[in-house]
């Protein structure tokens, strides 16, 4: 696979395991991304971080996983998916790798760390707009996105449309697919 198909950075919970419904939703978005000719990029740890990983290399895909070892000491490596690594200084570092470094972003179920990820990738999306740039679509998985999606576009006066808000990891594939193909 080429190095120069886009990245789409995936989001999600660190607590998934393998055989648990999620951890399965999570191996076949990496597989469907990288059947797709993506590079999939995650924060390269466990969980659906690895889910993610996992199903993007069985498919042959190219797997970044950003690591911050300093902010993670109970974490030292990067998951056995991860075909390159690499390594940032700080959390915030680290989201920033893998919002600025994707072509598209997908929020699976996760807590705080993800809703952060999801976050930092809507404000750029909603800022893209000052400099004339074009946002990078923004993808969640699950109703509970839906929900906070909708209560932070209400309560903030914000644009909630830049975040597109669906039911599986097939639909969020097929979202990016068709925002990133000509």
């Amino acid at each position: 696979m080429s190095t120069q198909q886009p990245v789409v950075a995936v989001f999600g919970a660190s607590a998934a395991s393998p055989g648990d419904s999620d951890y399965e939703a999570g191996f076949r978005c990496g597989r469907l991304l990288a059947e797709a000719g993506f590079r999939v990029a995650t924060g390269g740890y466990g969980g659906l971080m690895e889910a993610v990983s996992h199903g993007a290399a069985a498919a042959g895909g190219h797997v970044i996983g950003v690591t911050a070892p300093g902010v993670f000491p109970s974490r030292p490596a990067a998951n056995a998916y991860v075909l390159e690594e690499r390594i940032a200084p700080s959390l915030t570092e680290r989201i920033h790798d893998l919002v600025d470094t994707s072509a598209a972003v997908i929020a699976l179920p996760g807590s705080l760390g993800t809703a952060t990820e999801l976050m930092v990738a809507w404000n750029l999306a909603f800022v893209a707009q000052f400099s004339g740039a074009t946002a990078v679509p923004v993808v969640t998985v699950g109703p509970r996105w839906r929900r906070v999606v909708g209560i932070l576009a209400n309560e903030l006066d914000t644009d909630g449309s830049l975040v597109t808000c669906v039911d599986s990891v097939e639909e969020a594939a097929a979202t990016v697919i068709q925002r990133l193909r000509p």
